[in-house]
């Protein structure tokens, strides 16, 4: 290949998380915890996977963690037999001991495991006050400790930019932690953090691990930004862009499509409270990220209200089907995501 050339779109294995049909899962609810006891659970999350031809499946811990030696065999006979690589999704909070989740996905067959790093939502580090240093200290050594068994196992731990950490942060903790740490890239999820989805995937793409395909469309409000919930390719992320910027770091590369939460995220950042704790940003990265966000925008007074939102839980289980089921008809209209064996 000629060295102006571009490199080839990376083969992107296609697969489903569960956080984007939360309700119909039974991960959220009205009830205390926060739980649908109607749920379909993993055997209703393996059927729409399999409906859709998933090719990954990234599954919650908690789920593998009510499987003994003998369960979590059967499993990995069964994805097997589907053809579908299996991703182990866990946090550093709520979802069980970490340490347990390396046994968990070695057990499976798993070679990477997604790693939310943080309660934290909208970009919003002020709501944390002083805390937000506290807890981002305990995060690091956390990954300190933790990533050199992930090494040790023949695993990595995909930390995920789950609208708390910039990517320059998420580099300098794989830069701190070595091989047993990389990325899960959320596509959607630059926004929360005041950076343009190209802008966070050019400085991430060496350490991406694994890729959460996330898009949003934006309403502006006078405060910074709504992000809604949509089907993966209706909302602002350039997704071919992305992975024109992964290509050149990345043969392939497991990804899961993930729509967005049932609530709307509001990232205030016209607020000059919301940048405490931010290291200053420059005039052209802020311009780039809003710049980006107008790409089908929704016009201010429309009412993109999710039924979660309105109260609706009657329409939420049709709702989250349909858009899986519409995101995924758009990924594999791309040509560059595989969607057969």
């Amino acid at each position: 290949m000629p060295a102006s050339a571009e490199p080839e779109i990376p083969m992107l294995r296609i697969g489903l998380n569960p956080y984007g049909l939360t309700y119909h899962l039974g991960l959220q609810g009205r009830d205390t915890p926060r739980a649908n006891p109607a749920g379909a659970g993993l055997d209703g999350f393996i059927a729409i996977a399999e409906e859709l031809g998933a090719k990954v499946l990234e599954i919650y811990q908690p789920w593998l963690a009510a499987l003994d030696a003998r369960g979590l065999a059967a499993l990995r006979e069964r994805l097997a037999a589907l053809g579908m690589v299996p991703v182990v999704s866990a946090g550093l909070a709520g979802m069980g001991p970490v340490e347990d989740t390396l046994r968990t996905a070695q057990a499976l067959g798993a070679r990477v495991i997604r790693l939310g790093l943080s309660p934290v939502l909208c970009g919003d580090r002020n709501a944390w006050g002083p805390k937000w240093r506290e807890l981002t200290e305990t995060i690091r050594n956390a990954l300190l400790r933790l990533a050199p068994m992930a090494a040790d196992a023949g695993l990595v731990f995909a930390i995920e930019n789950h609208q708390d950490f910039t990517s320059r942060e998420l580099v300098a903790f794989c830069e701190m932690a070595g091989p047993g740490l990389g990325i899960c890239f959320d596509t959607g999820n630059a926004f929360p953090v005041a950076e343009a989805p190209l802008d966070f995937a050019h400085r991430v793409a060496p350490h991406v691990r694994h890729l959460h395909l996330k898009d949003y469309r934006v309403q502006f409000t006078g405060e910074g930004f709504r992000l809604v919930r949509c089907a993966i390719g209706d909302g602002a992320v350039p997704f071919p862009g992305i992975t024109a910027i992964l290509a050149r770091h990345h043969d392939s590369l497991t990804a899961v499509l993930e729509p967005g939460a049932l609530e709307a995220r509001h990232v205030r950042l016209l607020t000059p409270d919301w940048w405490n704790g931010y290291a200053p940003v420059s005039a052209p990265e802020l311009a780039a990220c809003l710049a980006a966000a107008r790409l089908n925008r929704l016009p201010e007074e429309v009412d993109a209200r999710t039924p979660w939102e309105r109260g609706a839980d009657g329409e939420l289980v049709a709702y989250e089907l349909a858009m899986i089921r519409r995101s995924a008809a758009a990924m594999a209209s791309l040509e560059w995501m595989e969607t057969e064996a």
